[in-house]
């Protein structure tokens, strides 16, 4: 069973508004039901490539009475407050962060961190499937949304604007962009860390306002940065999987039996080709930066094996910290390691909070 969550908005009639839905006749037996999907990325990020393969499933298996109309590039959409925009209407459906929200979402901001063990995408889904499925407070979390996609990720490294960093020790001082999971790690590092969407990314780092991102090596690519970087360190940072497609639950409810059902179809193919966009987007995009002159400096072992160390002390912070809010993190880690096979694998085995 999928966590049901929250609310897309579709009026029936004629637009009103660029955030409206769009219903017109198609013969006299058929309306044509348009839905906006928005998101902050360009129509050519690999997310986006996922996004049309999505769009192009919907609408055929509706036999075209489902239309999606995207809107790229932030246009409707903003990457902080999209989870709210979407819960208002702003848009019917749209690409969400949950593990970046400010507020109101502390255990799937936690969770994110508690996948050390799994380096396959399929996987990650996987284990946040198992742990939404057993801990209700992830699905409270988004209330007000029907989540669509859930999506991990290939695992991250360390991309520097004009300082390689071949050790930990070579992290004091710098102004990261990194996961929410890892600020508390990076401080005690003696780096600088921030957390920030990784729209902004790019300008951050042109201007210096960041020194480096942890980030995959797709982003010299896809988000260019191999334009101002000019450093990669494999360190392996474990990644976590999130809700990151939803549609406002309102408007759910409004959709027709028949749509609905083409929707729920369409959540597994939405999800693979996240993955299989993200795969073929790591490989451009380090062929990218090797053309580009990145330079990839190796870390040793004892840092890396330091950094894991570092990493899984802190998501037990982490979850014993969400008490404060009510929430058994400490459970749902557990849970979480439970279901790890080691050496990769999901066998579920998560309990109730």
């Amino acid at each position: 069973m999928r966590p049901v969550l929250a609310a897309v908005f579709l009026i029936a009639g004629c637009a009103r508004g660029t955030g409206d839905a769009l219903v017109t006749d198609v013969d006299a037996d058929v309306a044509v039901v348009e839905l906006v999907y928005a998101t902050p990325y360009s129509p050519t990020h690999p997310f986006s490539r996922a996004d049309l393969r999505w769009i192009e499933f919907v609408e055929a298996q509706s036999a075209g009475r489902l239309r999606i109309r995207p809107s790229w590039s932030g246009a409707l959409l903003s990457p902080q407050h999209s989870m709210i925009e979407l819960r208002h209407g702003v848009v019917d459906i749209g690409l969400i962060t949950p593990i970046y929200g400010a507020g109101g979402v502390h255990l799937i901001r936690a969770q994110s961190g508690f996948y050390s063990g799994l380096h396959d995408i399929e996987q990650q889904v996987e284990l946040y499937y198992c742990l939404a499925d057993h801990h209700p407070q992830l699905e409270r979390e988004l209330e007000g949304l029907k989540i669509l996609a859930v999506q991990g990720g290939s695992l991250p490294g360390l991309v520097t604007r004009e300082r390689p960093v071949a050790s930990l020790e070579d992290l004091r001082g710098l102004r990261l962009r990194v996961p929410s999971e890892l600020l508390n790690v990076m401080r005690g590092l003696g780096a600088d860390p921030v957390n920030m969407p990784m729209g902004e990314v790019y300008s951050a780092l042109a201007k210096g306002i960041i020194y480096g991102v942890i980030a995959p090596k797709d982003t010299f690519r896809a988000l260019h940065l191999a334009e101002v970087a000019a450093y990669y360190t494999p360190l392996a940072v474990p990644r976590g999987a999130y809700p990151a497609r939803a549609i406002g639950l309102k408007r759910w409810r409004e959709l027709s039996a028949a749509d609905r059902e083409v929707l729920e179809a369409s959540i597994p193919i939405w999800e693979a080709a996240l993955a299989e966009e993200n795969r073929r987007a790591l490989e451009e995009g380090w062929r990218y930066a090797l053309e580009h002159g990145v330079v990839e400096v190796e870390i040793g072992a004892d840092d890396q094996a330091r950094f894991d160390a570092l990493y899984a002390l802190e998501a037990e912070r982490s979850a014993a910290g969400l008490s404060r809010y009510g929430i058994d993190g400490v459970s749902v880690l557990a849970a979480a390691r439970a279901s790890i096979v080691p050496g990769g694998g999901v066998r579920c085995s998560a309990g109730e909070e």
